[in-house]
């Protein structure tokens, strides 16, 4: 059961945004979105699927801005797509018999590991703006992605940022264009996950689609902003988003 009031419904509009606008740069918006969700009196459970709805519809709106804004990299979409979505394939597989006590340390070791490069090699995840990145199909890149949709079928949390790093450290995509491809990853993963919460009755919709039209406008505010700021800033801003999803495993 859940209670509605114009305070709910602000924050849900106001954390909406948030996730919507910090997504589309970096990821880890649920960090908003959940809490947010859960304070209306949700089980975690029912806010998880609850909060699959904004991702799938921030993920949608954000590639549109994108490649709106000429950023959309349209050729390396199956290239990207094809090695993220069989690892993901398998990945979630994993998850199914895997002990689920694995799944905090992963996360945890992955994040941590983000930063650091984040904070002491920077450049070594993304490349400068205009430059030629490489091709998804390289033996490098390849793997990298199916690595990453693993880890995105086994755990799913953070895991914009790895996609973020395959596309900038590997491919050697700017921050601007290798966002453009993730949200494209994680429109893919957000779609099979609303369908499979809503069969499953694990979405409750009127939230949902509160959550899911402020994170539109979120993600549109936030893909101007990403187009105007240097990658120094988005840098800034993806290393404080992986130490937010970092406290929040640690803390859960």
């Amino acid at each position: 059961m859940y209670t509605l009031t114009p305070l709910s419904v602000a924050a849900l509009v106001v954390s909406g945004i948030a996730a919507g606008a910090i997504n589309v740069m970096a990821g880890g918006g649920s960090m908003f979105t959940l809490p947010a969700l859960m304070l209306l009196g949700m089980p975690a459970g029912l806010a998880n699927g609850t909060n699959r709805v904004s991702v799938l519809t921030q993920s949608i709106s954000g590639v549109l801005a994108y490649r709106k804004s000429g950023q959309l990299d349209e050729r390396a979409l199956l290239p990207v797509l094809l090695p993220t979505l069989s690892g993901a394939l398998l990945g979630s597989l994993g998850a199914a018999w895997l002990p689920e006590v694995w799944l905090k340390p992963v996360l945890l070791v992955t994040m941590v590991v983000v930063a650091a490069l984040l904070a002491l090699r920077p450049q070594a995840l993304s490349a400068p703006r205009g430059g030629q990145p490489r091709s998804a199909t390289s033996l490098a890149g390849f793997t990298g992605l199916f690595l990453t949709g693993l880890y995105g079928g086994f755990i799913q949390a953070g895991v914009g940022f790895l996609l973020l790093s395959v596309l900038g450290g590997v491919l050697r995509y700017d921050l601007v264009r290798a966002n453009a491809l993730k949200l494209v990853c994680t429109g893919i993963f957000g779609a099979v996950a609303v369908v499979v919460f809503a069969l499953a009755d694990q979405i409750v919709w009127v939230p949902a689609v509160i959550l899911a039209v402020a994170s539109v406008l979120g993600s549109i505010l936030g893909v101007r902003v990403a187009t105007r700021i240097p990658d120094r800033a988005i840098r800034w801003v993806v290393f404080a988003a992986v130490l937010l999803v970092s406290v929040g495993a640690y803390l859960r």
